[in-house]
């Protein structure tokens, strides 16, 4: 169940909790799913200075300080993640990456988190206004102070990956030990360059929307089913606009396999997302222990060699942004 993270010899769970709680607006139901994922073996939790309930900006910070709570007791046998870079805070200097925004919000991030330290601090996208000295200096300086024990980066193309590793190298820091993209069937861009260079550099995967945003949850389009939240009414609109030709082709396919297997269309998806060796990590957004629960059995699926296959082919070079990322 448990994995070296890239290269590193941190030990991770193949997931990951994801703390967006998309779906998820009672912080008693958040704090009984981080308990029995804990419970169920998964000692890695990704989340971020902005996450909270419902995915609201307006409950930002409201995620890490459920899992503070949550993990009372508890924090040594985890590996928490959490980000940077994302609006946040009093104006002007309310988001990016520099030095003046990140050892403020290392210092909220620890506050709500109730810990002394972040296993994992990624930079949560790019931001071309700092200088990458600047702010990797700034993250060095945290590891220096046992603030953070390695750094990582979300949402980059391969090149501006390799140009940060660069920057690193430069001023002597410690190495980029993750990468947070999404990589599901509908999005497999990230094969093109970014998994020649994870072989290539030994960087650990996390990969974030296996199931393409809920797209490919069994039921998702249906109007019973669909989320009457906040989340659920932005993406309504966007999944009926993309169902369509091959999106139609890979649910149905996936829906064939996971009747001929006795497993769920979420469970099939995500085990085809872990049998990508470049993969270290899958995260979960699980907003209830329901959700979880299906989630969990994905990590015991073992997918024959012939269904792996069928669903390479019939996902060949989909790309589609369903979180609006470009890469």
């Amino acid at each position: 169940m448990y994995t070296n993270l890239g290269n590193s010899g941190l030990l991770v769970s193949k997931m990951a909790l994801g703390m967006g709680f998309r779906g998820q607006n009672d912080p008693k139901e958040a704090t009984k799913t981080i308990h029995k994922a804990i419970d169920n073996g998964i000692n890695f939790i990704d989340c971020a200075n902005i996450y909270g309930l419902l995915d609201d900006r307006k409950n930002a910070g409201t995620s890490e300080k459920i899992l503070g709570e949550a993990i009372i007791g508890k924090r040594e046998q985890l590996v928490i993640t959490s980000k940077v870079s994302s609006l946040a805070g009093t104006p002007p200097n309310n988001k990016g990456t520099s030095r003046y925004y990140i050892l403020n919000q290392i210092e909220e991030s620890l506050k709500r988190l109730q810990t002394d330290h972040i296993d994992i601090y990624l930079f949560h996208g790019v931001d071309d206004s700092t200088h990458d000295e600047e702010k990797f200096r700034t993250m060095e300086m945290l590891i220096q102070q046992g603030k953070i024990r390695y750094v990582g980066v979300c949402n980059l193309q391969a090149w501006q990956v390799v140009k940060s590793l660069n920057a690193q190298q430069s001023i002597n820091a410690a190495p980029l030990i993750t990468i947070q993209n999404p990589y599901s069937l509908l999005n497999r861009e990230l094969e093109k360059e970014m998994f020649p260079m994870i072989r290539e550099l030994g960087i650990g995967m996390m990969g974030f929307s296996p199931l393409a945003v809920g797209l490919l949850s069994s039921g998702i389009l249906d109007s019973e089913k669909f989320p009457s939240t906040l989340w659920g009414s932005k993406r309504r609109k966007q999944f009926n606009e993309i169902y369509k030709d091959k999106v139609i082709d890979v649910c149905d396919t996936l829906k064939t396999i996971s009747l001929e297997l006795g497993y769920t269309m979420a469970q099939i998806a995500q085990a085809w997302v872990l049998s990508k060796p470049e993969v270290s990590a899958i995260i979960s957004g699980a907003d209830n222990t329901e959700q979880l629960d299906e989630n969990l059995i994905s990590l015991e699926v073992e997918l024959p060699e012939q269904y792996i296959e069928i669903l390479n082919e019939v996902s060949h070079n989909l790309h589609i942004p369903l979180d609006n990322i470009k890469y």
